[in-house]
């Protein structure tokens, strides 16, 4: 298990990384294509239902106890990304920064025995949100040739 200190660490050094990179794209580069019928702002998009699945789950296992939440994630994928794709490309600037920062500060809260609690529990559900970040820009760069 990793410890809380590192994960939140991580989280905000990939938090301040996307919003850095994030400030020099234009709006031409947030509606350039990725692959599988994506958009830049669509991966911003993505990105944001996932945190926010995150952020719900904790949420419901404040009041009703930490349980295994079910998901297929190929399905869910596929069905999120005409929504995903639907947002104005500053919207989802907006949208994942605003979520982003709330999930981590919701992480950084937790007790360590809670962290472990998630991990053996909720399986399903990362605490360490920067993998998931930094994968997604690095496809984003390569995309946009940075």
């Amino acid at each position: 298990m990793m410890d809380i200190k590192s994960i939140v660490e991580q989280n905000a050094v990939s938090l301040k990384t996307l919003r850095q990179f994030l400030s020099t794209c234009t709006e031409a580069d947030l509606a350039t294509p990725m692959p599988a019928g994506w958009t830049v702002s669509g991966v911003l998009c993505h990105l944001t239902f996932w945190d926010q699945r995150a952020l719900t789950l904790l949420d419901k296992w404040e009041k009703d106890g930490i349980e295994y939440s079910t998901i297929d994630t190929d399905v869910v994928n596929e069905v999120t990304r005409s929504l995903c794709l639907a947002v104005p490309p500053e919207q989802a600037v907006v949208l994942f920064l605003r979520t982003a920062e709330t999930l981590d500060g919701r992480i950084s809260g937790l007790e360590p025995s809670r962290i472990i609690d998630i991990e053996e529990k909720g399986k399903n559900v990362r605490l360490l949100r920067a993998d998931h970040r930094e994968m997604h820009l690095a496809d984003i760069k390569k995309v946009l040739g940075r």
